[in-house]
């Protein structure tokens, strides 16, 4: 199954590739946070719909919820999709690009099965990669002192 949501997700950022926007435009907003090399090879798009793999596998192993739930943006690789309209929320750009620094630091199928045995371990609120980015997301949000977000995620995932 792992293998599956992986291509999925290939296809999707490949099916968006030209909508895809580059994250270097938040060099500034997020100096000290991410490097302009991680910023420069991070992307968003920006949809209507926030694309998830619907799959009946996923539902028949509790996943129903998660596919079902309203959400504000989700992150895919080096590509996340944010709902049109919260194009200038800097804290939710933010937030997906620490899951972008995760999916960097774990790989793709690593990411995707520990990402799954979180929300099934704990939830999707209480999942130890959700829980690290919204602390970071607030973090950032309250103006507190810089950290470099790629070194934390490495040294604390």
């Amino acid at each position: 199954m792992i293998e599956h949501i992986n291509g999925w997700i290939d296809e999707t950022n490949k099916e968006f590739l030209e909508a895809r926007i580059c994250c270097a435009r938040f060099k500034n907003a997020f100096h000290g946070f991410y490097s302009a090399a991680f910023l420069e090879n991070s992307f968003f798009v920006v949809t209507d719909e926030i694309p998830k793999p619907d799959f009946p596998e996923l539902r028949a192993i509790g996943f129903g919820d998660f596919i079902d739930m309203p959400v504000r943006g989700i992150s895919y690789k080096n590509t996340y999709y944010i709902a049109r309209g919260e194009e200038a929320d800097f804290q939710l750009h933010f937030h997906e690009l620490v899951h972008v620094a995760q999916w960097e630091h774990l790989g793709a199928l690593n990411f995707i099965r520990r990402y799954m045995k979180e929300i099934q371990d704990f939830g999707y609120d209480k999942s130890p990669l959700e829980t690290m980015a919204y602390g970071l997301d607030r973090h950032y949000a309250a103006g507190r002192e810089k950290i470099n977000v790629q070194s934390f995620v490495t040294n604390n995932i």
